[in-house]
């Protein structure tokens, strides 16, 4: 791996939301760091692709580009005052199941290890494991603090420390055979400076748990015992020390247990009659397999199936009660996750939804597409509240930046194909309606509450004959049970536009990931391996970077400042 030229400009940005002073602020990202990752040569048995033909219809290995996963083992990652004072209530996930219940070891508060050494691992699912000589000096001579950062590009998976000098220096990488790690996390719970749980799913749909320090790991969902299809997205369920959940490209939503070893998944529905299958397949969630099971000696924990397409993501509430899952068949669905059940479905405005995010306090839900838009969705009112209209393909991660959203003004960002970053500010009082919308908006809102009063009293009626797994269903159940609430797609021409208050070109190469640090933001790259890190700028200095202008960094203006830049998308909007 070798550090990257410089992306020699900087990120202006421009803020019309400041309360604090009754006016308007600029800033200054300055580029902090650009590290490029080696791509590693496919796998000597894998049989290199010779000009493959645009137009074959064979569908091709999944990819998703550098995804990272940061964790401080210290204190440095606190959350800010917004985010911590969202109070969790919600009990925990698998709560009230005997079966799942934590049983009492020998070593109490210890934390488990994967019991596999990958190093000397024989299994041909990883090739070689490369270690830094120096790793143990490194990892005792770090600063706590320090952040480290975990990336996948094709086959390979490496360890970062972020604040060592020798930064572009893997601790680790890890080289499969042929399998591409596409997604990975980090369980914050059980975090030590001796311990780091992380699950990555692949391309295989194999799961890997890893604990880097020890270089120990276990194989789960092995040879798609579980789930035979690329797993898409993966993550801790907030709370669990052992659990988490994980989204396949078959339209599967699993949960396992990482101390759990796998066995051959059979639905656990009685009736399985064609008409009770056909029928139920018919449900936006189709419980294959409950949480409330009492069959918890093996993996899955639990199974739903929500469609025949790909899930392409889902983030949890920060109540821990809430699931917000985006589909390519252009559905967001969102969850009550603990009871298993989809409350609302809602619909882009045309194409597959590619990412989604919640605000730090709840009350909004972010999804990006294939219809190049960014739209935010009010959860309280379970209604769209804007397009937010500035990519020119599609839009890959959005992310909220908990550091500048505050009860007023919320800011977040998001980074598409088109090697766009852009980051947005909006409050409720800022976004005007259309005349259009408002012609109809008490007519809608009517029917709004309508619906909601029935699904609420539907719900109720229905929540103490709820049919599980082990359970008898007939068809006429089955269309009985769809409560969910499906939400038309709202005119363009009804729906607000926000635009950006910052729009720049990164690199040469689609942006797939997008991270807010406390002092930083962070994006890597989807084919090229780059990993860029911009300072933030100091709250009230504009144009200024510790007095000096001419470090690099990336520069844009903001709609509405009358200061276009030739390579900005809000000239348009």
């Amino acid at each position: 791996m070798a550090q990257g030229p410089s992306c020699a400009s900087e990120l202006h940005y421009y803020r019309a939301l400041d309360h604090a002073n009754a006016g308007f602020a600029t800033g200054t990202y300055h580029l902090k760091d650009d590290l490029h990752l080696a791509t590693p040569p496919p796998h000597p048995s894998e049989a290199p692709v010779v000009n493959p033909n645009p137009l074959a219809t064979v569908p091709t290995p999944p990819t998703s580009g550098v995804k990272l996963s940061l964790v401080s083992v210290g204190q440095r990652n606190k959350l800010p005052v917004f985010t911590s004072k969202e109070k969790v209530t919600a009990p925990p996930f698998s709560d009230g199941n005997p079966a799942l219940a934590a049983i009492p070891t020998k070593d109490g508060l210890k934390r488990r290890k994967p019991k596999n050494n990958i190093i000397k691992s024989s299994s041909s699912f990883v090739s070689r494991v490369i270690t830094h000589e120096a790793s143990s000096k490194r990892l005792n001579d770090r600063n706590p603090d320090g952040l480290f950062a975990f990336a996948n590009i094709n086959r390979a998976f490496q360890w970062l420390d972020l604040s060592s000098k020798n930064k572009e220096e893997p601790l680790a990488k890890i080289l499969f055979t042929k399998a591409h790690m596409l997604t990975h996390d980090i369980n914050e719970l059980t975090k030590s400076s001796s311990h780091i749980d992380i699950a990555m799913g692949s391309s295989a749909g194999d799961i890997i748990w890893y604990e880097p320090i020890s270089q120990k790991y276990a194989r789960i969902n092995k040879n798609g015992v579980v789930s035979n299809s690329p797993v898409t997205h993966i993550k801790w369920i907030p709370g669990s020390e052992n659990m988490f959940m994980a989204a396949h490209a078959n339209g599967q939503l699993v949960v396992y247990d990482k101390e759990k070893e796998d066995a051959l998944f059979t639905p656990e529905i009685s009736n399985h009659s064609a008409e009770a299958m056909k029928a139920s397949s018919r449900l936006p969630l189709q419980v294959l397999k409950s949480v409330n099971s009492r069959n918890q000696k093996t993996n899955p924990v639990a199974l739903w199936k929500l469609a025949n397409q790909k899930i392409s993501q889902f983030a949890f509430s920060p109540d821990q009660r809430h699931l917000a899952v985006v589909l390519e068949d252009g559905s967001l669905r969102v969850m009550d996750y603990l009871k298993e059940e989809v409350l609302d479905i809602f619909r882009s405005y045309y194409g597959g939804l590619i990412c989604v995010c919640w605000s730090p306090d709840g009350k909004y839900i972010v999804t990006g597409g294939q219809d190049d838009l960014v739209t935010i969705w009010s959860f309280p009112e379970r209604k769209i509240v804007a397009r937010c209209q500035g990519h020119n393909s599609w839009v890959s991660t959005v992310a909220f930046d908990p550091w500048r959203c505050d009860e007023r003004t919320y800011r977040f960002g998001s980074v598409g194909d088109d090697c766009r970053l852009l980051l947005w500010d909006f409050s409720v009082g800022m976004l005007h309606r259309p005349r259009a919308h408002q012609a109809s908006a008490r007519q809608r809102t009517s029917m709004i509450a309508s619906n909601t009063q029935h699904f609420n009293r539907h719900r109720a009626d229905s929540a103490s004959n709820r049919m599980r797994s082990d359970s008898q269903r007939t068809a006429d159940t089955y269309n009985d049970y769809d409560s969910a609430v499906r939400h038309p797609v709202e005119p363009r021409a009804r729906t607000a536009l926000l635009p950006p208050i910052m729009s720049k070109i990164v690199g040469d190469d689609p942006i797939c990931w997008l991270g807010f640090q406390e002092d930083s933001i962070m994006t890597s790259s989807l084919e090229e391996g780059h990993i860029r890190t911009w300072d933030r700028p100091r709250e009230g200095i504009n144009d200024s970077y510790n007095g000096n202008t001419s470090s690099p960094a990336i520069s844009t203006s903001a709609a509405g400042s009358g200061s276009g830049i030739a390579d900005s998308a809000m000239g348009s909007l």
